[in-house]
């Protein structure tokens, strides 16, 4: 049976990011169509009534499958798509924990971070709303550190965020933390543990495509495609 997959994305979305990895480390082809999705285009609308991305279609002979937002997509691709496994099939801990931080990452680290950096350094440059907003980066800033403080934490006895293979706690991590590095934000070398991490999971085949990632008006940092920082 034939199967045609198509993301709808934008490539500096987090959550996009999840999915576009997602589909990366499970070897699964895909076309793409990307969105400034902040124009309310209706062809999105229509696909997702949130009007935001990611939404994932799959079409197989008579059937015509549209799956809206990360975590049902996520969850959707791990129950078809099995192997290889981003939820371990033998520790039902690890997977208990790798769900967990995926929903750190999803609602605490987006709230506390990523609407504070990257609403000023992305999101107003998208809409053309003026200048960032020194106050709102010292605190998105401050709160980055945290964050990466409890990452360092994991690490300190982990060789990947949940346990002891790579999984969806890696993969969310790692997408919202590949765009607050996209614009150079990472203070990498006080945080050794998470560097080695990330160093590992952005040499994945799956991180290649976002490496290559360039949104006009926006340039990455000098290191963001650099494997060895």
């Amino acid at each position: 049976m034939s199967v045609e997959c198509r993301l709808h994305h934008f490539p500096l979305d987090p959550f996009s990011r999840q999915v576009r990895l997602a589909l990366g480390e499970k070897r699964l082809r895909f076309h793409e169509t990307i969105w400034r999705y902040w124009e309310g285009p209706e062809e999105l609308q229509a696909l997702n009534p949130s009007g935001l991305p990611p939404v994932l279609v799959e079409e197989r002979t008579g059937e015509r499958l549209v799956i809206c937002e990360s975590r049902a997509i996520l969850e959707y691709l791990e129950e078809r798509y099995g192997d290889p496994p981003l939820l371990s099939n033998s520790d039902l801990v690890e997977r208990v924990e790798a769900r967990r931080i995926l929903n750190w990452f999803d609602r605490k680290f987006d709230f506390e971070v990523n609407s504070l950096l990257l609403h000023e350094k992305m999101e107003k440059r998208l809409l053309g709303v003026g200048a960032p907003e020194l106050a709102a980066l010292r605190s998105g800033r401050s709160a980055l550190r945290a964050h990466l403080e409890y990452i360092e934490s994991l690490l300190s006895a982990r060789h990947w965020l949940a346990g002891r293979q790579v999984s969806l706690a890696d993969i969310g991590a790692g997408a919202h933390i590949s765009v607050i590095d996209y614009f150079g934000e990472i203070p990498w070398d006080e945080f050794p543990a998470t560097k080695i991490w990330y160093a590992k999971l952005k040499s994945r085949p799956c991180f290649r495509p976002l490496l290559a990632d360039r949104y006009s008006g926006m340039t990455p940092a000098a290191h963001y495609d650099d494997l060895d920082f």
